[in-house]
């Protein structure tokens, strides 16, 4: 599951560059190669979808200033990229898994010290602790999963643009909601509903509306709420959108399949 929040070159400029005279008093100097080595890394991270590149492009800007808060989501963002794609057949090779998901919660806790206020660094630790409950199981991680849905709520109080955590809520609310809620309230887990999953899910596709995971996410808590007629609007709306994240070929498949199953229920 990748979520993702594009930075272009332009934000990068303006978040890091220096003034015009700075610039030139400076150049060579660690800030310019930070610029250059994040926006790189963005490229081969969004575009080119080439994970293990992008990696060496942060782990080089983290290398060069250790403490910097936009280098660290991002590095948090990419060994969670890379680990959900490694194979998991062998007890070895599941547990190499969870040492990409711990390493991302690190960097993003790491970004969470640099930068309290800031959402993508709550957002990014949201994420690596729902991989990792995930991965340990949801019913046997009620303690991640609550840090999952607090530390998504602060991202978009914070940032009420932040597509990626409202995405979060939604899947929390989602995941959450698979079992009934008489087995989920002693375990203080009462407040989860697909209701709560499509109203997060609507929030996130409005502001990022062509991308094709929130759609997916959303059409699956639509169908759990009886709702075809909604379910069937996302899903219809995937065949025109254009790529954008590695794993879109593998969701349309999905979505076609869900498409053809609503068919014949």
């Amino acid at each position: 599951m990748h979520i993702r929040r594009s930075v272009t070159c332009a934000a990068l400029l303006a978040l890091f560059v220096l003034p015009a005279k700075a610039r030139q008093a400076d150049e060579g100097k660690p800030q310019d190669q930070l610029v250059s080595l994040l926006a790189e890394g963005e490229e081969y991270a969004t575009k080119m979808f080439d994970n293990r590149r992008a990696l060496e492009k942060f782990e080089e800007a983290v290398r060069l200033v250790p403490n910097n808060y936009e280098v660290l989501w991002h590095l948090s963002r990419t060994y969670v990229d890379i680990g959900e794609h490694l194979p998991t057949k062998t007890d070895a090779e599941k547990q190499e898994q969870l040492a990409w998901y711990e390493k991302s919660l690190e960097y993003a806790e790491r970004a969470v010290v640099v930068n309290p206020s800031g959402s993508m660094g709550l957002t990014r630790r949201a994420i690596a602790n729902g991989r990792i409950a995930l991965f340990r199981g949801v019913w046997e991680s009620l303690d991640l999963v609550k840090k999952v849905k607090e530390d998504a709520e602060k991202a978009v109080a914070i940032d009420p643009t932040n597509n990626a955590a409202y995405y979060m809520l939604g899947r929390t609310h989602a995941k959450v909601s698979e079992r009934p809620s008489i087995v989920r309230w002693p375990l203080g887990l009462g407040w989860a509903s697909y209701e709560e999953a499509v109203k997060y899910y609507e929030k996130a596709i409005a502001l990022r509306p062509d991308f094709i995971m929130y759609r997916l996410d959303a059409a699956r808590a639509y169908v759990e709420l009886e709702d075809f007629a909604q379910a069937r609007q996302h899903l219809n709306a995937i065949a025109s959108l254009t790529k954008q994240d590695e794993d879109d070929d593998q969701y349309r498949k999905e979505a076609q399949d869900l498409v053809t199953q609503l068919a014949t229920d």
